[in-house]
């Protein structure tokens, strides 16, 4: 028995800003923004909802998922960029409101690369028997440092957490092959600056439409496949034109990605985990399916992997 994903979990704030919205906030309109990003509508929490409480929602309907209780929890680890403060961490108040007690927890600062950070760390664990569940969370409040009155950026991101449970699954399912890597000269392109999200698109773009495809093509080729075999894809959700390098990358159908980025925009470390629940909510991700999980980011950083999914 490998690690795999045990259970999944979403969450996402009612209020919706469209690109009719930022329209008037900004000088923009809905036809640059959608076939630029892919983007039509994204998700802003109020003020008084922080990134720990969209990550104990998400949380708790990945627990409930893996069919277990949060004291079974051994390991709490949190992607985001957006912490509601320094310290304590997300992973400690997101263990105290879950009551798992007897689980470690930490942050993690990988950008939108996070959640897989997240999952290769946890894998990890439980390859080796140190734990038996994992909880890996990407939540994000990225409405808190968007400069509004960028019009470059401020209408790519959203709100959002995703959880997902990691631990032993059955036969041969699991994890097969993963991706971590990073290249700080590139940081520049990408960065929080004067409390904002700062960003040259031009080379961010550049970085993206290579690395993701080639990342996908790694961890297919690493577990021993062919692209043929791929049954899903779920990239971070970006850019519509970022994910579609990767997906022709792989020769995969359009039917045969996950693409949520229309709904909620760019959610950083979140939008992996939000885009699989769905995927596994719709049932367009199935038991023993090949699928593959990719993302970049911030630092610059990147993760990919593939795995056959099932319990």
């Amino acid at each position: 028995m490998s690690a795999g994903i045990t259970g999944v979990g979403k969450y996402v704030p009612e209020r919706i800003l469209t690109n009719q919205d930022l329209e008037k906030i900004v000088d923009t309109n809905d036809e640059w923004i959608r076939t630029r990003t892919g983007i039509e509508e994204r998700r802003i929490a109020d003020d008084d909802v922080d990134t720990a409480d969209m990550a104990y929602q998400a949380s708790k309907q990945a627990i409930e998922n893996a069919e277990i209780k949060p004291e079974e929890i051994d390991l709490i680890l949190v992607a985001t960029v957006t912490p509601d403060k320094s310290f304590p961490t997300v992973s400690c108040m997101l263990q105290e409101r879950l009551g798992a007690t007897k689980a470690a927890a930490m942050d993690i600062s990988a950008a939108c690369a996070g959640f897989m950070y997240g999952v290769i760390t946890a894998k990890q664990f439980i390859d080796t028997g140190v734990y038996k569940h994992v909880l890996v969370v990407g939540a994000e409040k990225l409405s808190k440092i968007t400069d509004w009155k960028d019009r470059n950026t401020c209408v790519l991101f959203g709100d959002g957490a995703g959880a997902a449970v990691i631990g032993k699954v059955s036969g041969d399912r699991g994890i097969k092959s993963f991706e971590l890597g990073a290249d700080g000269a590139g940081g520049k392109y990408l960065q929080q600056k004067d409390n904002y999200i700062q960003m040259n698109g031009r080379e961010v773009f550049k970085f993206a439409v290579r690395q993701m495809p080639e990342s996908s093509l790694n961890v297919v080729k690493q577990a021993g496949l062919s692209k043929e075999d791929v049954d899903y894809l779920v990239p971070h959700q970006a850019n519509i034109r970022i994910m579609e390098a990767a997906r022709n990358k792989l020769d995969i159908p359009v039917d045969k990605m996950a693409t949520s980025v229309k709904k909620y925009g760019n959610t950083s470390s979140a939008s992996i985990p939000i885009a699989l629940a769905e995927a596994v909510e719709s049932g367009d991700v199935k038991d023993d399916d090949f699928v593959v999980l990719v993302g970049f980011g911030g630092g610059l950083t990147w993760g990919a992997v593939g795995l056959k999914w099932g319990k």
